[in-house]
Formats: structure tokens, sequence, C-alpha cells
């Protein structure tokens, strides 16, 4: 039996043939990709360096170079497929895309949205690379901003990756976003006190202390009467409005404040109970005037127990 391979030998030289006859586009075609992609790095540089002249967020100048490189890049493959291929079209892979977006959104819906989170968070800036947020049950300082996801640095050394979906659709605290911030602390004083008094003594503890500002004032308000105290708060001022400068200042206002009202004889209630027990086998069980309710009968004779009357 002769197998005849005189076909697939005519096929191949054919494939040949038009591989010689594509060669110079090929070579055409790698010339101007080469082209495009050292266009890319000069766009990504130059895209870079106007980003940090017009804006502050050095991430952003970052994200926007790779987006440009990207994008050069791309149409540099488009090009150079024309070019091997002439019936190509670029319009044949836009077309290819819209028959394939709605499965590709499903599968990818999550990533797209990180993504176009990541870019409007870059472009809106709400917080910047360095700020002190809080979100959720996180708090520390931003890191990094990526597309996809932001990094923060919590105050005991841990790295939380939050994604920019829940950045951009939910509330996010940023206590660095201004130069001062302001805190308070309430503070609870007998009944029996001198209420002008006790907030004389408070600002003149707050005068001393060089981490609250004068300007804005710090003051105390008097916020409650209630069940154990007179509750006046005390706020003040601070910057920078960092966490570690916050818990400086709260220490130094605390500790001034305890140790200047006890001096001035000011009362620092606590709460306090008392429990007054009733024998309910005693005689007087039921006649309000002769019931001691846990205190002492006094001079008066004690009510004697039933068990003892009724033998």
């Amino acid at each position: 039996m002769e197998i005849d391979f005189s076909e697939a030998i005519e096929q191949l030289q054919s494939m040949i043939n038009g591989l010689i006859r594509l060669l110079p586009n090929i070579l055409v075609a790698l010339l101007v990709f080469g082209l495009f992609y050292v266009a890319s790095r000069w766009v990504r540089v130059v895209v870079i360096r106007v980003s940090d002249r017009t804006r502050r967020s050095v991430n952003l100048g970052l994200v926007l170079g790779r987006l440009s490189q990207w994008f050069t890049v791309l149409m540099g493959i488009l090009i150079a497929s024309v070019i091997v291929f002439p019936n190509f079209s670029p319009a044949q892979v836009i077309q290819l895309l819209g028959i394939g977006s709605v499965a590709i959104g499903f599968a990818f819906r999550d990533i797209l949205q990180n993504f176009l989170s990541g870019i409007l968070l870059l472009l809106t800036e709400p917080f910047r690379i360095g700020d002190q947020i809080v979100v959720n049950d996180f708090e520390g300082t931003v890191e990094e901003i990526q597309t996809r996801a932001t990094t923060i640095r919590t105050y005991d050394g841990r790295r939380v990756v939050i994604p920019n979906a829940a950045l951009y659709t939910g509330a996010v605290i940023v206590n660095t976003a201004f130069e001062v911030r302001r805190l308070e602390y309430d503070v609870g004083i007998g009944y029996g006190d001198n209420i002008q008094q006790a907030k004389s003594i408070i600002l003149e503890v707050l005068g001393q202390i060089d981490e609250v500002l004068v300007d804005p004032a710090p003051d105390v308000l008097a916020i409650e009467l209630a069940d154990f105290s007179v509750t006046l708060r005390v706020r003040w001022w601070i910057r920078p409005p960092r966490k570690r400068d916050a818990l400086d200042s709260r220490d130094l206002v605390l500790c001034g404040i305890k140790q200047s009202l006890l001096e001035h004889g000011i009362d620092l209630p606590f709460p306090t109970q008392q429990l007054l027990f009733h024998d309910q086998t005693e005689v007087g069980d039921g006649d309000r005037a002769r019931q001691r309710e846990g205190w002492p009968a006094g001079r008066g004779a004690v009510p004697g127990s039933r068990r003892s009357t009724s033998g």
C-alpha cells in the first residue's frame, strides 16, 4: 500500500510560500511594534511628570502612566496586525469585544468594579498616601492606592488590603484631612461642687499644655445632670491631627485635670449602689411604720419574728 504525500507537500509548500510573501510585512510590523513599545515608555514618563506637576498624588501619576503605556502598546499591536494581515481591521476586534462583553462583565464584575472605583478614588482624591483613615473596623495609615485595592498599615503594625469598591461606596473617616483636629472628653464632678470653679480649673490646665492649641481656643461645657455627677465636656484642638499626637495630648490633659481638680477639692464621683434588705419574716411586715427595711431599728424595739410570736 502506497501513501500519497503529494497533497500534504503541496499544502506545506503553499504555507511556506505564503510565509515568504508575508515576511516583509512581518518585519515591518515588528519594527512598528518596537517603535510603539519604546514610545509607550516615553509616554509613561511624560504622564507621570505632568501628573506630579499638576497634582499632589504620586500614586495617581503612576497609575495614569501605566494606563497610557498599556494603551500605546495596544495601539501598536493593532497597527502591526493590520500590516501583517491586510484583511484584518480593528473593527473586528471591537465587534468581538462587544459580543463577549456581557460574559466578561459577569465573570469579572468585582474586578471591574474595584478597578473603576480605584480610578475614581485616584481622580477625586478623598484621601492620599500618608493619610490616616478609618474604614469599618480598620484604622491606619494609607500606604498605597492601587487600581484594585488600597493598602493601609494599622497602628499595631499590620497590613490591611481593602477593595476599592468598599472605599468608594462606603463611609471613610479621614482623620488627617485638615491641619487641626478637635478632641473631647467627659469629666464628672459632684453635685455639691461649683461648676464655674471646675470650668476655670480645667481651662487653666489646658492653657498650660503646649500640645493644646490656643486658636481655636479650648472650652468646657456642662452637658448633663447624670445620676451620680454633673458631666462637663472638655474640648480642645491639636496640630498635627495624627493618632500619636491625639493620644499624647489626651494623656497630658486627663492627668492634669485629675490632679488639679483633686488639689482644689473638686469631687470626681463614681457610680455607687446601695442595697437595702428587708426581713419578710418579721411581725411588722406590712406595717410601714414598723418596717426597718434593712436599717437598724434605733432606740425602738426590734420587731420580733413571726415564728417567735406564733409559738
